[in-house]
This record gives C-alpha cells, sequence and structure tokens, in this order.
C-alpha cells in the first residue's frame, strides 16, 4: 500500500517523465476506477470502456494535481465528471426508473418459467443474477444521485471527501445521502429478498431472467472477473444488499490498454505538448 506521502513523489516523477512512476500512479487507482465505472454503468463492457477514457484523463490531467487533497478524491472527481456526464451507455439510451423495475420483478415472480440451469450448477447462476440485478438497480437513479449513493453508501468515502467531489458542503452532501439511501431502501425492502422482507428472490428468478436474455449460463461475466476484495462491511442490513458486493481488479483488456498507454511513443507527444 502506497501512502500519500509516497504516491505524491512518483506523481511528481510521473509529471517528469518517468514512465515506470506513471505506471505506478496509474495502477493504484485503476480498479477503485473500473468498480465505480461498473455501478455507474450497469454493464461490464460499458465500465471497461469508461474506465479507460478516464484513465486517459487522470494521465494527460496529472500534472495539474497540486496535493491540495488526496490523490483519490482527485481521481474520482475526474471519474464523477466523465460519468455523470457519459450519454453512450445501454442504460442512457432505455432509461430504468423503480416503478419499471418493480413492474418487471413483479411480472417476473408471476410467470412459469423452464429450468434454466443448462447444466450450470443453480447457485452460481444465482450469484451472477445478485450481481447484475444489483448494478442494473442502480440504474434506477439519476446519474449524480447514483454516484453519490455509490460512493458515499458503496465505497464509505466521508462526507468531507464526498463535499470535495461534489463540489458542495459536507452537510449538504450528507442531507443528498440519506435522501438518496431512503429512496434505495424502500425499494429494497418491499422488492428485494436480500434485504430480508422483499418479495424477488434470486433463485426463483433464473427461468424469467435466462428467458428475457437477461442471464446466459454460457456466459457468466461477474464470474470471470477477478475478485480483489470479496466483501465490504455492512453499515446497515438494506445498504448491506450494495455493500457486500465484491470489488473487482479491472479485467485484462482495460489493464493493458492501460499499461500500452504507459509504453507507448504518444506519451512522449503528450509530455512535450505539456499536458501531463
Amino acid at each position: 500500500m502506497v501512502s500519500e506521502k509516497e504516491m505524491n513523489i512518483f506523481i511528481r516523477r510521473a509529471v517528469e517523465g518517468d514512465k515506470d512512476a506513471l505506471g505506478t500512479v496509474l495502477e493504484s487507482v485503476q480498479d477503485m476506477v473500473f468498480n465505480l465505472s461498473l455501478r455507474m454503468m450497469g454493464m461490464i463492457e460499458d465500465a471497461e470502456d469508461a474506465t479507460q477514457e478516464i484513465m486517459i484523463r487522470v494521465m494527460t490531467s496529472l500534472s495539474s494535481f497540486k496535493g491540495e487533497s488526496l490523490f483519490s478524491t482527485w481521481v474520482y472527481r475526474i471519474a464523477k465528471n466523465y460519468l455523470v456526464d457519459y450519454r453512450r451507455s445501454r442504460f442512457d439510451r432505455q432509461p430504468l426508473t423503480f416503478d419499471f423495475y418493480a413492474r418487471d420483478i413483479e411480472q417476473g415472480m408471476a410467470e412459469r418459467c423452464p429450468d434454466p440451469q443448462a447444466g450450470v450448477d443453480a447457485e452460481l447462476l444465482a450469484e451472477e443474477l445478485k450481481l447484475s440485478c444489483t448494478n442494473v438497480m442502480l440504474q434506477c437513479l439519476d446519474a449524480e444521485s447514483r454516484c453519490i449513493y455509490v460512493l458515499g453508501a458503496m465505497f464509505r468515502i466521508d462526507s468531507a471527501m464526498g463535499a470535495d467531489i461534489f463540489d458542495t458542503t459536507p452537510e449538504n452532501y450528507r442531507q443528498r445521502l440519506s435522501r438518496i439511501r431512503r429512496q434505495v431502501n424502500d425499494f429494497l425492502k418491499k422488492y428485494c429478498g436480500l434485504s430480508g422482507s422483499g418479495m424477488c428472490a434470486c433463485s426463483k428468478r433464473l427461468g424469467y431472467a435466462v428467458g428475457q436474455k437477461r442471464l446466459d449460463p454460457a456466459r457468466l461475466e461477474y464470474s470471470a472477473l477477478e475478485v480483489c476484495k470479496q466483501e465490504m462491511e455492512n453499515m446497515d442490513a438494506l445498504a448491506g444488499v450494495f455493500e457486500s458486493l465484491p470489488e473487482y481488479r479491472v479485467p485484462e483488456k482495460a489493464r493493458a490498454f492501460i499499461d500500452s498507454l504507459v509504453a507507448s511513443d504518444s506519451m512522449a507527444s503528450i509530455q512535450k505538448a505539456g499536458r501531463i
């Protein structure tokens, strides 16, 4: 674990043209950028693309980091600005609401669906559906509310950091987070079985999810991701539905892109242009 003081040294060396230092700097934040992107986008492929774009912005803006905040706060601010304004994801083209999601859950519980397993362990399918469903459920929030909820309720940043990222006061940030948590919790209590009281259960929804082509037993994307931290601590029972989700390492495709960018000739061009 690199300390903040050590990170500032790596950043200074990176700005001076040290590629190894730049690699260390980017590697220190790429997993957190991917995990935020995944919760904001709801789809792994969209999150990979967003991670690459955000890491480019981090790299090309590095010389503007003055150490007035934690480096992670500065990176989160760049990521937030990109993700809140992003307009090319699947869920931007097909927006979700809690009302729509509720009707879909009710329909899925009412329909009789065939055995979806196709030789795949039912528990593995249910886990895949849980991870997919919870990330998609977050898309029912508008982009900024979603980002506030993910950072505050799931990643547990404090109100001072939240205020810095969202350019507001700590009190205002806490109030906004509280309202959003209440909205999410009201939905979870009624509809999500993981909360302990909701009507839906992942194991009972498998057939419907497969029939709607939302779950492919032959292509379990979340199971293929490398987990870097299995569970976050629960702060309360309802928010724990989201806070117990795994943290993932950035997928190999995005990791390789970042590595190749650091090593490429374009790095020299960026440095000469004064962008880093």
